[in-house]
């Protein structure tokens, strides 16, 4: 049985690459450290602005207007990724404390704020037997609206801890290190948006080793500034515990409203699976943008780094579960 269920159970690739990293950034430090030669800030910068171009390239126009018919399946996607997971961690704002503490809510704000994730969520859906052209419209489309909502969510609360804090300052980082990148995608997609069809492995390669080269910064600097000497055994069991916590309160919220609003079982695995997505991708881009260099970034994405382990393992599961059900249903009927 413990076999059978280690079996279905995978740690995946990308989450071991993010442990090895992290631990390189404890040992080796030298690369990502602020006396270093190496201009790795640059070389994230430009790294950032080629996967929201290439993010673009391979978002086609045609399904994007075909998408809009199921809008009630996509409203309520919406609704979870960017107003349900705020206002969870919104309602414990007043138990904040100052601090490590501060931070790691901080942390959890930034984790609900941000877009749903757009391989993960189609390749998931696509296993469970979903509605998979749903999940790529409203991967796609989250992660659009993100640019927008996640630092409106962020803004207040940066403006007030960070004095060096500037919302404007960040669209406009954001307009020319992302959405016009995107843009600028999206209108070259007619002409080679088949290339990044076709080579889609790779380009989600290099935006894997573009994340992991931020995550190896961002934890460089919080090892350096020693953010985590506060946060001890304890504390990292109770960060996970909420992660948790909050991802299976909004995936039981989205199945109770998917119910009510009487969607097909395709439509309530998108909207579960979709609508559960944090985007570790735009984490990593958008920390780099949104929070100033006085910052702990690093413990301010723990919360995230772990929401990702924990939703690809849970997800995965599922999906691999519900498939197998459609599929055993499907001999049952050819053989009766």
């Amino acid at each position: 049985m413990v076999k059978n269920l280690l079996s279905k159970i995978k740690l995946d690739r990308f989450v071991l690459a993010i442990i090895l990293v992290v631990v390189l950034a404890y040992f080796f430090p030298g690369l990502g450290s602020r006396d270093s030669q190496v201009p790795l800030g640059t070389i994230s910068s430009v790294g950032i602005s080629l996967i929201f171009f290439f993010y673009g390239l391979k978002l086609s126009p045609e399904k994007i207007r075909t998408g809009l018919k199921n809008w009630k399946l996509h409203v309520l996607v919406q609704v979870s990724v960017f107003l349900f997971f705020p206002l969870i961690v919104l309602a414990f704002y007043p138990l904040m404390g100052s601090g490590s503490t501060e931070n790691i809510w901080l942390g959890f704000l930034f984790m609900a704020a941000l877009p749903s994730t757009v391989s993960s969520s189609v390749v998931m859906v696509s296993l469970a037997k979903g509605n998979v052209p749903a999940a790529i419209f409203n991967a796609s489309i989250s992660g659009l609206i993100g640019i927008v909502m996640t630092p409106l969510w962020l803004g207040v609360f940066l403006e007030q801890k960070a004095g060096d804090f500037s919302l404007m300052d960040v669209y406009v980082k954001l307009l020319t290190e992302i959405l016009l990148p995107v843009i600028l995608g999206l209108l070259l997609n007619r002409f080679l948006g088949k290339y990044a069809a076709r080579y889609s492995s790779y380009l989600t390669l290099f935006d894997k080793s573009v994340i992991l080269l931020i995550i190896y910064k961002s934890f460089v600097h919080s090892f350096e500034d020693e953010v985590f000497e506060s946060v001890n055994f304890k504390t990292m069991v109770l960060i996970y515990i909420g992660v948790l916590a909050i991802f299976f309160f909004v995936y039981a919220v989205i199945g109770f409203l998917s119910n009510k609003l009487g969607f097909s079982r395709e439509d309530k695995i998108t909207a579960r699976f979709c609508g559960t997505k944090k985007s570790l991708v735009h984490g990593t881009v958008f920390s780099k943008i949104l929070f100033p260099a006085s910052m702990p970034t690093g413990i301010i994405l723990l919360p995230l780094i772990l929401f990702h382990a924990s939703q690809i393992l849970i997800i995965s599961f599922q999906a691999t579960r519900l498939g197998k059900e459609v599929e055993e249903n499907q001999i049952k009927s050819e053989l009766g």
